[in-house]
Order: C-alpha cells, then structure tokens, then sequence
C-alpha cells in the first residue's frame, strides 16, 4: 500500500538511524564475522576454486558448473549432466569403445576442480564416461579449450579414466610445475572396482573401469603436446603410478581427503576405511609425501618417479582413551610467535573425528614430519627395521622388507675440476655413490640429504612409517566438519566449519591455546565443505561452501573510506537507490538516503496496519550496516479496532485523522472539504456519571449520556452476547436500551423446552420475575440466572461509533415451557414484580414435530452411517437428540426444520441385528412412526485388495478397491501415508474407483481407507474388535502403495514436428519409456489439438494412435498431448498442410507389390525343380544319417571339452555371498540328519502339518535351539532333579560306565546310539574339554578291543556311541575351516554343477539330462535343443526386467525354476517362493497375453500320453517380454512334475523299458536309429567342465593354511599314533586306514554328499547323484588298495580313474604334512576348545538334551544301577545312590516335560 506524504516525512531521521550504524561498525572488533556475498545452487555442490587474478569463483555442483564473479554473482552456467551413461561401460570418447549394458540418464556429480592459469584452462572431472576429465576455458566455461581427444587420435582407457567414477568416492588432485616447465597433474582417486561397494551389482563380471587405473598418478597436462595429454608421462608408465594389488584392495579402502603442496613435496591426506574399528597401533589416517621435482634442476637427467619418493606415515589426534580416529579436513599454515623474532614454523592443521560425531582439532609441526621421513629412510637402508615397511603390496614394490645396502665410497677428485666447482657433476656423482667396495679401509659414507628426503633409485620404494606421528587435540567440539588457518598479528587464527551449517572463528595463543571464539549462523543448517580457502588477493575474506552455497565472509573488515565507492541504500524488496556521503571524514559519513518508489512498497499483511521494511547500506555490493523503517496505513488501523475505531485511529505512534461523516480513519487531512478530528477527546463517547443507593428489588432504566454525536442518530446497543437491542433516544443527549431476546422460536406441545431470555433491567432475582408465553407459563430456572457487567460493549449505527459502554448490565434467564393443548404463537412477556420490563420482538410457537420417513435403513457395524431423517417442525426445541434403541446416541450434525442428518453409531454387538430410532425432544418420550423406524446393522464391508498399488508422481490414475458389502458404503475417502488424500466413489456393491493423489517423489507408502468417515481396521473393523469367521482369509487393513516416475512417451523417432496432409488418416507411433506401472490400454488418451485419437494398438513397447476424420483444425501446428491420469505431457506438433508425400508413397507400395509377386514366382519355379532332386537322394541320406549323427556326436562332446570349461568358469565368478548356515543349523543337521526319524517326527514335525507352503516356508527350528522353560504346573524338584543329573554326566567315572552300560544291551540299536551320542555332545558343548577327554577315553577302549581282532577295520562306520561322537567332535572342530577355507570352493562347485546340467535339456519327469556325472541319470537321446534368452520382470520384486537363458525344451515349470535363480540368487534358497506359488505371463506382440503353464488346452497327445509344454511348444520367440507374479492364493495345481505319473505324462523322453519296445514296432520306425552308448561322451564332458572346481574343492580340504592349521586334526592323529605305538602297532597302512576312516571318510564324505548342511540351498535329485560319483572319486582317493579297472567296471568308476593317483599322492602328502607340524600340548588344545565353547555359547537347550539322556536313562535304569555297582570307583563315590536320586526326583514329571519342550 503506498504511503502518504506523512509517511515520508516519518523517514527523516534515517540517516541519523546509519551514521549511528557505521559509528558501531568502525568500533567493531576484528573477530567479527560477517556473510558478505552468497551463491545458492539448486543442485548439490561438488567442488569450488578461486582465481587468484580475476577473483571469479568457479563452483562445480551436481549437472552444473558455475563461473562466478568476486561478488558470487553469476556469469556463466554449464549443464554438465545428466547424460546416457552406465559404469560397466567404457567412456564413449573410446573410439573404439563398444557396450552391450544399457545407458542410462545419469547424474554427473564433479570429482575434481583445479586451475592452470598459465594454460588458461580450467579443469573439471566429472564421475561420469567412468572419470573423463575437459579442459574448458577460464574467461567462458561453458567454451571448451582444448578438445580432447582429438579427432581420429590414438586413445587408450587410461587417458579417459583420471577421477572415481561414484558419487561417494573420493577423488583429490593438483596442477604442479616439474622443474622443465611441464604442467603436470597429481591425482589421487579411491578404487571403485570389483569387489567395492562401488561396483555395480548384479551385472556383467566385467571390471572396465579400474582395468588399469592407479590409486594414485602423476600425469601429464600440456596442452601442447596433445599426444601424450593425460597419459603418466613417463618411460616405463609403472614407475610413475602408486597401484594396489587387487589381492590386497580390500586391507587398503583408501578414502582420499586433500592433496596440497609444501615446499617441494606434495603431501595427501587419506583414511584407510579398511582399519575402522581396529586397534589404536593401526590409525586410519595417513599422511603420504611424494617428491615434485619442482625445485631446479636434479643430479640425474631423470625425471622424478613416483614410487621411488612415496612414503606414507599415521597421523593420530589424542591420546590413550581419548583418540579421535578420522581426519575429515587438513590445512597447512605457516605460524609465527608475537613474542618472538624467529622466522614462522609450518604447522599442519587437520579436524579429526570419531565415532559419536566427537571431533577435534590437531597441529603437527611440519619438521617432525620431515624428520620422521628422513629417520625412516635412514633405517630402511641399515637392514630389516620394525619401524620401516616396504610396501609390496604395490605393483612395483621391490621387496618385503628393508635390505642393507653396501658400504658406500664416495671418490671426490678435485683436482680434475675446475676451481669454481665444488662437488663432481650431478650424473658422475650418482654414479660414483654407487660404486661398492668391501675393503676395510674405505670409509661407509652417509646417505645424502636429497636421498633421505626423496629416496633413490638403488633404494628400496616406496616405504610405510610403522609409528604414526601423534598430537594432542587443542580444541574439541562436536560436528566439525573442515579448517582453515592464518597468521593476523602474528597470532593464530582458526576458522572451523561445522556439519550443522556453521563457522567458527578461534583465536590462539602462542602455545596453540583457544584465547577467544566467535560463531556465525550460516544458510540453511547446511553442513560446511571440508575444504575451505582465502581470497588469494585479500585474506580478509574467505570462501566456503555448503550443501547448495557458496558464500564469501568478512573475516576482519572494517568500514572503509567510502569516496570514490559505489554507495548505495538497498532496501530489501530486489531495489536500491544511490547514496549521498558527506565531503568530510567524520563518523557519520552517509548524508542522505532517498526512498525508493511507492509501487515497489511491500504489501501490509492482513490483520496488521503497518509493515517494517529493512534497509541496508552497501558498498560496492558488500553491505556494511543495517537498519528499518515502517510504512503504515491509517484506514487499517479503525477497521483493526472496529468498537473503538475513533479512539485508536487517534492515538496511534504515527499521524491519523478521524473523518466523523465517513466514520473512518484516513492518513491526511490535504483536500478535504470538510472537518477531521485530530484529538481522542472530540471523539464521540459515553459520560459517566454516579447512581444514587437503590433499595432491594427494586428495578431501574439507567439513561446513558453521550457526547460528540448528533441527536436523533439511529443507534443499537451491543452488550458483545451476540445480541442486538434498540437504543431509544430521550430527550437530551441520552439514550435508553431495552427488549429482550428469546431463543430457541419453538418448542413441541408438551413443554419442557429451555427458552433462554437475555435483555437489560431483568429484576434484581429470579423470584421477583414471571415469564409467560400468552397463557402458557415459563417456569423459571433460578440456577441459570445471571447477571454480568461488561466493559466491552458499544453503541453502534450503521457504522461502529466506538462508544464505550462501560460496566452494562446484562441479564441472562432460562425458562422451562409448560404445556400447550393446541399449536399457538405468541410473544414472551418478562415482568419483574409485577410490573412487565419487556417482550421479545419474535413470537415463540408451540409446534407438534412429526417423523416421517428415514434413510439409508441399513448400515455397517464399524458405524458412520449418515441417517437422514425427513418430517415436519423437527427443530422444535432447546435439545434434539437421536436415540438408537434408546441407549445409544446418533450424531446430528444437520438440523433444520424438514430434516435431521446425524451419523450412527458403532454397534454395539459384532452381529447383525435390527435397532430402532426415534427422536427426544426436550427430554421427553422418544418419538417414532407407527410402525417404529428400524435400522438394520450389516456386516462391515470388506476390502480384498487393491489394483493396481502404483501410482505415478502426477496422481490421477484410477484404483480399484475391490472387495464385498460396498452397498452399504456413503462416502469412502483414501490416505496415503505422507502423501495425501482423495475421496472416492462407488460404483458398485463390489467396486470403488478412486484417483491416487498427486506426490512430489518416488517413494514407497502404504493407502488406508476411510468408509463412511470411519478409518477401515480390516475385519478388526467391530467395536469389540471380534473379526470375521474363523474360516473365512483375513484381509488387511492397510496397503501398500507405491508412488514411481511419471511414464514416458515419445514418437517412434522421436520427432518433435509431424507433417500431416488435410483430409488424409493420421497414424502415429507412440513409444513408451521403461515404466513399472504396468499400464492399460484405458487408462491412456492422446488428443492432437482438441481431436481425440484413438488407440487401435497396444502393448508393452508402444501404441498406435488413429485418426481417421478430418481434424478441427486444417492449418497451423497442432499439440500430439498424451494423457495419464492428471499427467499430460506435449510429445510432438502436427503440423497441417499438403504436400506430394502420398504420391510417393503410392509408388513405393506399387513397387514393393510388383517385387513380392516375382519372388514368389520364382519361389515357386525352385521348388518344383528341385522336388525331384531331393527325392533320389532322400535313399542315400537315410543310409548315411546314422554315420553322420555319430559322427556329429564324437565331434560335440569334443567341442563341449574344449570349450565349457573356459566358459563356465568366467560365469561363475560370482558376487554374491555365500549362503553360509548358521553354526547352530550346522549342527543339529550334522547331528540329527534322519528328520524323518521318530525323535524328529515326534519333536519337529508337528510345526509344519498346518503350513500350506511346507517346510520351506518355515524357518529351521529345531527343539534343541530353542529355549527351554519350565511351567507353573511343573514341581520344582525336577529341575533339581536335571540339575543333579547333569552333575552326574560331568563325572567322567558314571558317564564312561553309563556309556558301556547301554552299548551292551541288545535292543540299544545304532541309531539309539548315535541319537544319544548327539544328545550328549549338544549337553556337553560348553565344556568341550571334558568331553573331548570322555571321547578320548571310549576310544581307548574302542581300540583296545579292535586291536584283538582287526584293527583295520576300526572307525569304519559308526556302530558305536562313541564312533558318533567323534563324528560330532570332528563337525565342532572343523567348521570354521569348513567355512572360511573349503566353504566357498566348495559352493562354487555346487553352483558349477547346476549350471553345467541347466545349459542342456533336462527331462522334467524322469530327471535325466544332457549333461550329468551320473550315468544312470544321462538323457540318452539327442534331443535337438536351442538356447534363447527372454526378457522377465517380477512384479513387486523392485528390480529391473532380467534376461534368463532358458533353452527351448525347457518345461514352463524348469523356465520358472531358472527365472528366481536369475531374481533370487543373492538370498538363501529358504526364503525363495517355489514355481507353483509363480504364475509366468507372456505378452505376444500383436496378440494378448496368457498365462504359460505345463498343462492346458493346448497340450498335445504324443504316445497315449499327454506332453508338457514347453518354450518350444508355445512358440515363445528370443528376447520375448514375460513377467512373472506371486498367486494371490496357491491354486490346487498338479505339484511338483517329477512326481507325476509316467503312464499318463511325457516330457522329452519315455520310460527306458518302453523305448526299447517302441524302437521295435513299425509306428516309431521313424525315429533317429542311434546306438545310446555313444553319448556316454557327454560324461567326459562333463567331467572335463567341472575339473578345476573339483580340483580346487580337494585342494582346500588336502591342504593346511599356514595361517590357520587344523589344530583338530594334528591333535587326533598324534592320539591315533600315539595309541598305535603303546599297541605295537607299526604297519603303516593301519594308521593310515585309521586317519582315513576318522576324518576324511568320517566328515568330508558326508559333507560332499550332503551340502544342505553347509549352505542354505536346493540339493536336487540329480545333483545329489553328482556328488555321490565325486563322493565316491574322494574315498577311492583316501584308499590305499590299487583299483582294478576294465571296459565292463562301471562308469562311476571310470570316470576319475586317471585323477585317482594324482589324488592319493595329495592325501599322503597332507598325512605327512600334519605329522611333521609342531606337536601340540594338552593346554594348547583345551584352550583352543574352551574357545569354541566360549563362541558357541547358549546357541543349543542344553536342558531338553539332558532330558532325552535321560529317558535313556530311564530305560535302562536296572543295567546302569548294576553297572555302577560293579564298578568299584563308582561305588566308592556313591555314584549309584546320586543316580537314584535323579530318578526318584524326576520320574514324576518327565512327560509333562517333555511334551512341553
């Protein structure tokens, strides 16, 4: 709103207002901190850098390069990103580049931002083109400098790829100047390849990216030299880069922090990721150092190399307890002292973290740096030192370790120099160092100042100081983020950035001690940039970046002189105006500042009658004081005040005026004809005056006196209830107010209607007064009467007079009517003592209200149900109520005379019943209809599902809501969670649409419904919260619901202009982009202008899109709009005009015609010409056919060798993890492996009988894992009585007699044996040293009775308790080498397996395969199979389409089974979902969809049996689009098809006795006649594909890692020898027959056969018969007997026979391997146990264990009792008595127990 002229003149003491300003500011201490310029980016801020000459600020952010001027203000901006890209791809500048992956739109977030000013060029690395870097230039950014590579030039990957590839790794660089002059760059980048978290997943195996990409690199950068222009610019290249070995990658996750130069050097700063979480003695922070060869010319022609000067060191902030681990920010700083003269020492400033978000600040002095350097090059070059490492986990690394170097003789000749010359020249002194000599009288000369500092060639390189360099922290804070340094004064200055957006300015003392702090609150919270930097021109300013901005901050300003600068008064609102300074330099040097114009004021906010507008001075752009000034409106202030308008319109801070005619404030008096108030005392008011003592009771009419207002103005008085009274005039100035008002205007006949009666002058009591309708009376209620004084009330005419009418009277009565015998009106008459004081201006009526009809009269039980209820007078009345079987009330929230809506209740039972309703008016009866208005409650509608659950951002797309009891519904509202909302409609009993709400990201949600304004709960929905029928599926109350991108459209080529004749059909091609929204046909419009175009084609790629009519328009350009849902988006114009284009497409078609008829003419000629042909030779083919096919067979099976085994092993560099068991899984499958056996069936079964998925669906919970807790019911004496019995076990004298006992009773079968051997292991876990002395001493007796028979027959199977156990002891021991050694070649060879018998045609019913180990499972026909590659997504999976190979045989259940390999195989087999809870749809072009099965309609008949589809059967083509879903409910299909019965189904092949006999009838004559015997082949095959995993498999069990030897096994078998030696025992073949039987034969035997031990995963049929021939390779192996092989032993046998004595030199050579290891002591070993026991503790009920041991005890109680009485030990130590106890303690509760457990 402009202001008035007064206004303005307000503003006069502005420029008092700044000079006081800038007086303040001149006083200001230098430790202000002030934002002077800042740059906001709507993207993601990457990197910044500053130009020391110009100023500009070049600032990379997310897509974005921006060049900035000094004051941020923008000059240029470059679009960087997004561009098509894809990291498994190589850059595309490649010339010869070629990628098979998809490209897509990717971001491209700046790496590497740095200036070379001498070149002119600005160089920027983006993570895109995997790291590319452009030289662009420095004047204009958005110009590129130096196009690189040039056209046609050679380029290798290593030119392209400079920076990290990712987002989130980190890259560091910097230009430097070698001492030729030749720009070079220093780049340090983390590795993102294979093996990262970088590295994409689930894709191709290749590594394109860090193929041959250092760590760290120098590089060249001239410009002039184009050729070599990025490449290491070095002969050889190896010595100028700093690579890790891929072996070693993951111990070195380097994580770079800043590269800088000191000096000569460069140092970076980096964090190993690798060491978090380790002990202090390995720090993650590094400081590396390498030689820049930048300080003149050197002693050798050489050029500096990279890994000759490297050396790196820790660096550690604080101390022992107190260490902050991280360096997040580094800044070098050269520091003087005020106190003292010497020269200033260079220090480096880092900001450390740790865990917590705790950090500090740490200085290290440069020289102990340089010093720790020089002391470990020293050490290295005397030998070996703990101190020094060589690093050789660096390609070029020489060695492990420092070498002593030879006395040095140094031969100074300088007689044959001239006498200017000092020392030799640098080339022959290099070479004269170098010259050895072992002669004692030569003098060991030290090494050279250049060589401690930068190495040497002869030396070893690079090195790692062991010692990290350590300081204590001098500051710590949480939440720093980066640092900056300086000197001012000589003393310190810090600057911090924080990670909650702010700046910290610390002031240090001489000793690095905080003197003084200030803070300044940056934009937005944002956290604040590691790097922080000056203005290279003046350092009083400094530049930083957060998340979006890049500010400039006055770090010690002052005001300056402001001659000669732009002066200028801004005010805020985008305008300035120029400033006058005064000519004198005194403190208040701005004179005037003039106002801006009217127009741009800012708005007054509503409610308000002034605004306040900030003003600020500014110099040179920069502003250097504040201030404000206010801009009011007069006319807002009396409408603000409405009742006293005059008063405050007069009273206010500024200049108001009253115009008493318009009755309003205004702002001026100029030009107004007629007279303003300008003084509060003329306005107009009420006089107060004193009221002479009344006498009790009696009544009064007090006259109210004004002033300052015309006589006879017509007036109303406002006591502020709500209510308006006449104001009646006297004579004088005086007014009286009278007349009262009633309320309600009726009441039904029989009374009982609270009427409530407000006026003034209403008696002094409510007995005094009498309320009377005519003859009708109103008994009064004295409760309700009051009298209240008011203060706020007013006298108003037809405009608010502000009259105060201070401390009114107001009375308040409420009256109860009686009863009418007829309907009347009349008005209601108050008397006060007889005397009537008032009667209302309405008539109040006695009306009889009738019910009439209501609607809806059902609804659901969860309530809301809106009643309407229609009749006559129903608002009779003080109180209408609603009753609902008179208890229950139905909410009115509508009420008027012809109608009462109110909303029902919920009900009060959850069954269906009739309720009745009536009306209570006043509290009186309830009122119906004859017959009584019956409602009826309904069952809660019910909501099955959703579909479909996506939505795309725009919203609008419509959603079903299917389900049941949808009649009953009014209004039905969707929420989606942070999202919104949007109301629905129904649109039938079992359907309602509605329109998903509009979202501003891709996000996942979950959509809740609100029927009848009543949030559905599902079937919980009741008010007692009972749900639906037992039997009847349960829904779910709320659903997910997932917001993804707007879909895509595009014309087929993508044209944005489409020419388009008049009068002719228009036809456009509309492509869809990639979209998860699975849209319909009817869900898409497309109109070309105002026409409607329709879809006469549709499927998952594109749509047709039709137009047949002439258009509305016939000229011009014309939109082509697709619309979905609320998105619409302009793909293309139609531009309209003629032209000869279907001329030319009539002769096109003419032509084409013509060609098609000649070729089938010609078709037809060659055809019937060579019919006779093909029928002579058709004889000869037939003869010939069986040579040819066994020929093609050799020659496949020849071709399969060569060539699988390459192929496999490349795809099966698998990078998912392994799907380890749990230890606990491990053993109970190991222990217990009969699930089937009655202890399992009775204890474990049960879980799984009621599962409609099977076991599978389940997770393994076995009764000994879980925990075991006794009930209430159980007595206490029978964990007494376990308690004493596990005493008992632990005594090694009653668990050996125990043992004996039960093995020499008969019916103590071997399965009872191993059972209770289990049972004891699992009781006996957490003191596995005990039990291992127990085993111990069984097998001692074990021995001892073999030994008498025939030893070697020992341990050769487990009939014997104690044969299991150490089964069980030989699992503990070994699994952590079965996990970390022999886990994963073993699963490789799993996975090898599978995939070598998917890559041929497998029968689905008999099992029998192309590709086998196992004779008796190879598919003995030649079965001509095709591979073909399809296209599958899986809806809901949240992952792309993948492309499956699958081959044209494969059955629809063997393709279902191949595509959740191909989505599942990152997640254990237990939690994959089998392929007939899949349902597999194909989208045919052209044809509509349907789902595949292996059985339908369309199944042929092929020998009297009905034949699985297949790929081939339904004609599916290579590289179709298929998707696959979950079934909403498992259907009763026909199971599993390897079950189904032979004599009605047929896949590939018969049976075998049948094919035999069909090869003899005439009707299978013709049938390929092919012997079976030749493919026999495809075992070698096979075999020859599977070799190396095999091999690898037997080498991790046959071989002992140095660092983590079998200490189980050398511990056996020094007790197997030692056993056999205090037998005599000395035949070597016995002990070698020993060790076999107790380990390979005892454990790896059963693990090869059985992997769902190990690994959660599907051991099939088939494969299992594979892993019994390799099983059977492993034990032949270990044999020592010599097989006798001839042409009729079986194939099984055959098969490994040439790899056998390779095998068995290996397991003897293992044999001796573990003899000759260091003995191992009793301590060592029980140490080594009670460790495992430590790890595995508490994994296993130990309690349910002891008491299965002891029903065995139980059993056998009379043998054991006999047992221990015969044993003179245990009857010494009562052990007889103790184990009665246990019985008489337990027997009781055992069952109960147990059946509990």
């Amino acid at each position: 709103m402009p202001p008035s002229t007064a206004d303005r003149s307000s503003l006069g003491l502005l420029a008092t207002l700044f000079a006081a300003f800038l007086a303040a500011l001149q006083t200001r201490s230098a430790g202000a901190l002030q934002i002077q310029q800042a740059f906001a980016s709507p993207n993601r801020t990457n990197n910044f850098v500053v130009d020391a000459v110009s100023r500009r600020v070049y600032l990379a952010a997310v897509n974005s390069l921006y060049q900035l001027n000094a004051t941020l203000a923008r000059e240029v901006e470059m679009r960087t990103g997004p561009v098509r890209d894809n990291p498994l791809c190589h850059a595309p500048q490649l010339p010869q580049a070629m990628c098979e992956h998809e490209k897509r739109l990717t971001d491209n977030h700046n790496k590497l931002l740095a200036l070379d000013r001498e070149q002119g060029v600005l160089l920027a690395c983006g993570s895109v083109y995997q790291g590319f870097c452009e030289l662009r230039s420095m004047n204009n950014v958005s110009r590129v400098a130096v196009k690189f590579p040039q056209d046609g030039a050679t380029v290798f990957p290593s030119m392209l790829n400079i920076v990290a590839n990712h987002e989130n790794a980190s890259t560091v660089g910097l230009i430097f100047r070698s001492h030729g002059g030749a720009p070079r760059l220093l780049v340090g980048a983390t590795y993102t390849g294979m093996g990262t978290e970088y590295f994409p997943k689930n894709h191709s195996k290749e590594d394109l990216r860090f193929e041959n990409t250092p760590e760290i690199a120098i590089r060249s950068l001239n410009t002039k030299d184009l050729s070599r222009l990025f490449t290491y610019d070095i002969n050889p290249s190896e010595d100028n880069v700093f690579k890790i070995k891929q072996e070693v990658k993951q111990k070195n996750k380097l994580n770079f922090v800043h590269a800088f130069v000191h000096k000569s050097y460069s140092y970076i700063a980096i964090n190993n990721d690798a060491n978090t979480g380790l002990k202090e003695s390995q720090p993650n922070s590094i400081l590396a150092r390498i030689c820049l060869d930048t300080d003149g010319p050197r002693r050798s022609s050489e050029s500096r190399k990279l890994t000759e000067s490297y050396i790196q060191m820790g660096i550690q902030c604080g101390s022992s307890g107190n260490i902050y681990n991280r360096l997040l920010s580094i800044y070098p700083a050269d520091i003087s002292d005020a106190q003292s003269a010497a020269a200033p020492e260079p220090y480096l400033f880092g900001v450390f973290a740790r865990a917590g978000g705790q950090s500090a600040v740490c200085a290290f002095l440069v020289a102990d740096v340089e010093e720790m350097i020089r002391q470990g090059r020293r050490n290295c070059s005397n030998g070996p030192n703990s101190d020094v490492q060589v690093l050789d986990s660096v390609i070029q690394g020489s060695g492990a370790e420092c070498e002593r170097k030879g006395p040095i003789k140094l031969f100074f000749v300088t007689q044959s120099f001239p006498k200017a010359t000092l020392r030799p020249p640098p080339a022959l002194l290099s070479l004269l160092m170098l010259m050895m000599t072992s002669q004692q009288d030569r003098v060991r000369a030290p090494l050279q100042e250049e060589q401690l500092n930068c190495g040497a060639a002869h030396l070893q390189h690079p090195l790692a100081l062991r010692k990290p360099l350590r300081a204590l922290p001098i500051y710590e804070a949480p939440g720093l983020s980066s640092i900056a340094v300086d000197n001012v004064h000589n003393r310190t200055v810090v600057f911090l950035g924080t990670s909650r957006g702010r700046l910290r300015k610390l002031s240090l003392l001489a000793n690095l001690s905080v003197a003084n702090q200030w803070s300044l609150k940056l934009a937005a919270n944002e956290p604040v940039h590691h790097i922080m930097t000056f203005d290279p021109s003046d350092r009083n300013y400094l530049y930083l970046m957060t998340t979006h901005h890049n500010v400039g901050i006055l770090i010690n300003g002052s005001v300056p002189d402001l001659q000669g600068l732009q002066v200028e008064c801004y005010y805020g609102v985008g305008i300035a105006t120029n400033a006058t300074v005064h000519l004198d330099y005194d403190t208040a040097q701005i004179q005037t500042c003039p106002l801006p114009p009217t127009r741009m004021y800012p708005t007054i906010p509503f409610g308000t009658d002034h605004v306040i507008v900030p003003v600020a001075i500014r110099v040179n752009g920069v502003a250097v004081v504040s201030g404000s000034f206010i801009i009011y409106e007069c006319k807002r202030t009396g409408q603000i005040h409405s009742k006293t308008a005059c008063t405050s319109c007069l009273s206010t801070p500024w200049r108001c005026y009253w115009d008493p005619q318009l009755n309003m404030c205004v702002s001026s008096k100029d030009n107004m004809p007629r007279l303003l108030l300008e003084n509060s005392s003329s306005c107009p008011s009420m006089l107060a005056y004193d009221v002479s003592p009344l006498p009790t009771g009696s009544t009064h009419v007090f006259s109210l006196k004004l002033e300052n207002i015309e006589h006879g103005t017509e007036l109303e008085c406002d006591f502020d209830d709500g209510q308006l009274y006449r104001a009646q005039w006297l004579d004088g100035p005086s007014v009286n107010c009278s007349g009262v008002t009633i309320k309600p205007l009726s009441g039904p006949l029989m009374g009982g209607t609270l009427l409530t009666v407000q006026g003034k002058n209403l008696g002094h009591s409510a007995a005094q007064l009498n309320v009377s309708i005519g003859d009708v009376p109103c008994s009064i209620l004295p409760q309700y009467y009051t009298v209240s004084v008011s203060g706020d009330a007013a006298l108003r005419s037809k405009r608010w007079l502000g009259l105060d009418l201070a401390d009114v009277c107001r009375y308040r009565l409420v009256c109860e009517t009686g009863t009418s015998g007829k309907q009347m009106s009349d008005r209601v008459t108050v008397s006060v003592a007889g005397t009537a004081v008032g009667v209302s201006k309405d008539d109040f009526s006695f009306v009889e209200p009738k019910l009439q009809v209501f609607t809806p009269r059902q609804g659901p039980l969860a309530g809301g149900t809106r009643l309407t209820i229609r009749g006559q007078f129903l608002d009779a009345g003080s109180t209408v109520n609603v009753k609902i079987n008179s208890t229950q009330n139905c909410t009115i929230f509508m009420l008027s005379s012809e109608i009462i809506n109110c909303v029902m209740p919920p009900a009060k039972l959850a069954v269906s019943e009739n309720v009745s309703v009536c009306v209570v008016y006043d509290g009186r009866s309830c009122l119906s209809t004859s017959p009584s208005f019956t409602f009826t409650y309904e069952k809660n509608p019910i909501i099955s599902h959703i579909k479909p659950n996506k939505s795309f951002l725009s919203g609008g797309r419509s959603i079903s809501v299917t389900g049941y009891g949808f009649n009953l519904v009014q209004s039905v509202r969707m929420e989606v969670s942070g999202v919104g909302q949007t109301n629905c409609s129904r649109v039938s009993t079992t359907l309602i649409v509605c329109q998903s709400p509009a979202a501003s990201q891709s996000q996942q949600a979950t959509a809740r419904f609100y029927l009848n304004e009543v949030l559905y709960r599902g079937e919980d929905a009741s008010p007692l919260g009972q749900g639906s029928d037992e039997d009847e599926e349960p829904h779910a109350d709320v659903f997910r619901f997932d917001y993804v991108e707007d879909p895509q459209f595009y014309t087929a080529n993508k044209e944005k202009l489409i020419k388009h004749h008049p009068g002719e059909p228009l036809i456009l091609i509309i492509n869809k982009g990639q979209s998860e929204l699975d849209l319909t046909l009817q869900e898409y419009s497309v109109t070309i202008g105002s026409d409607l175009c329709d879809i006469t084609f549709h499927n998952e790629q594109l749509f047709h899109c039709t137009i047949n009519r002439s258009l509305s328009a016939s000229t011009g350009d014309l939109p082509v709009t697709v619309r979905v849902g609320h998105f619409h988006k302009v793909i293309a114009m139609v531009q309209m005009g003629g032209g000869s284009e279907l001329a030319i497409v009539v002769s096109i078609v003419v032509c084409c015609v013509l060609l098609l008829l000649c070729t089938v003419a010609l078709v037809v000629y060659c055809t019937k010409s060579r019919r006779a042909e093909r029928y002579w030779q058709k004889t000869l083919l037939q003869m010939e056919e069986m040579e040819s096919q066994i020929r093609e067979e050799i020659r496949k099976g020849f071709a399969e060798l060569q060539t699988d085994m390459t192929d496999l092993t490349k795809e099966l560099n698998r990078t998912q993890g392994i799907p380890f068991l749990e230890y606990k899984q491990f053993v109970t499958r190991t222990f217990f492996p009969k699930m089937c056996s009655d202890y399992e069936r009775r204890l474990v079964q049960p879980m799984y009988e009621n599962d409609p998925l099977g076991p599978r669906a389940l997770s393994e919970t076995h009764p000994l894992l879980q925990d075991w807790q006794s009930s209430n019911s159980m007595r206490p004496n029978l964990e007494e009585g376990i308690t004493l019995f596990s005493t008992l076990l632990n005594n090694k004298h009653f668990l050996v007699t125990f043992v004996h006992a039960l093995e020499q009773q008969k019916d103590f079968v071997v399965r009872d044996r191993c059972n209770l051997a289990s049972l004891l292991t699992i009781a006996l876990h957490g003191k596995l040293e005990y039990y291992t002395s127990i085993m111990k001493d069984l097998l001692v007796d074990l021995i001892d009775a073999s030994a008498s028979k025939n030893p070697k027959l020992m341990l050769r199977r487990t009939e014997s308790v104690v044969e299991k156990m150490l089964t069980n002891w030989m699992s503990i021991c070994m699994y952590s080498y079965l996990k970390e050694t022999v886990g994963e070649p073993f699963f490789l060879l799993l996975c090898a397996i599978k995939q070598q018998i998917n890559k041929g045609s497998i029968d689905a019913i008999t099992g029998k395969a192309r590709y086998t180990l196992n004779e008796e499972w190879l598919l003995r026909e030649n079965i001509e199979a095709k591979p073909q590659n399809i296209n599958v997504s899986f809806q809901g999976f949240g992952m792309d389409s993948v492309s499956v190979r699958v081959m044209n045989t494969d059955t629809i259940c063997q393709v279902k089974e191949k595509i959740l390999e191909a989505f599942y195989k990152n997640l254990p087999f237990s939690q994959w979902p089998r392929e007939e809870d899949v349902d597999l749809e194909w989208f045919p072009e052209g044809r509509s969809s349907r789902i595949l099965q292996d059985l339908d309609d369309t199944s042929v008949m092929e020998d009297g049996r009905k034949k699985l589809n297949t790929v081939f059967h339904y004609q599916i083509p290579d590289g179709a689009s298929l998707a696959m879903s979950m079934k909403d409910k498992r259907e009763n299909t026909l199971g599993r098809v390897k079950d189904l019965d032979t004599e009605k189904y047929v896949h590939l092949v018969l049976p075998h006795d049948e094919l035999a006999e069909s090869r003899k009838s005439h009707r299978h004559s013709h049938r390929k006649k092919v012997l079976p015997e030749i493919y026999l082949t495809r075992l070698l095959s096979t075999k020859g594909t599977l070799q190396k995993f095999l091999d690898d498999l037997f080498q991790a069990i046959l071989s002992i890692p140095p660092e983590k030897p079998p200490l189980a096994v050398k511990y056996f078998f020094d007790f197997l020898e030692e056993q056999a030696d205090k037998r005599g025992i000395t035949d070597p073949d016995t002990l070698h027959i020993w060790k076999t039987n107790s380990l390979p034969l005892r454990f790896w035997v059963n693990i090869l056969k059985n992997p769902q031990f190990v690994f959660d995963i599907d051991k099939t049929d088939h494969m299992d018969a594979c892993l019994s021939v390799i099983a059977q390779a492993f034990i032949d192996a270990c044999s020592l007997s010599d097989l006798q092989l001839g042409k009729d032993s079986p194939t099984n046998k055959l098969l490994y026979a040439k790899e056998i004595p390779e095998y068995k030199k290996r397991v003897q050579c293992y044999y001796k391997q573990i003899q000759e290891m260091a003995p191992l002591s009793e301590q060592e070993m029980n140490a080594h146990l009670a460790e495992e026991s430590r790890r595995y503790r508490n994994e296993f009920n130990t309690n349910l264990a002891l008491i299965e041991v002891y029903k065995y005890a139980k059993r056998y109680r009379n043998q054991v009792v006999s047992a221990l009485d015969s044993n003179p030990t245990a009857r010494r130590t009562q052990l007889q008595h103790k184990f009665e106890q246990v019985i008489a303690l337990v027997e009781d509760n055992i069952y109960e127990c147990s059946s509990e457990a």
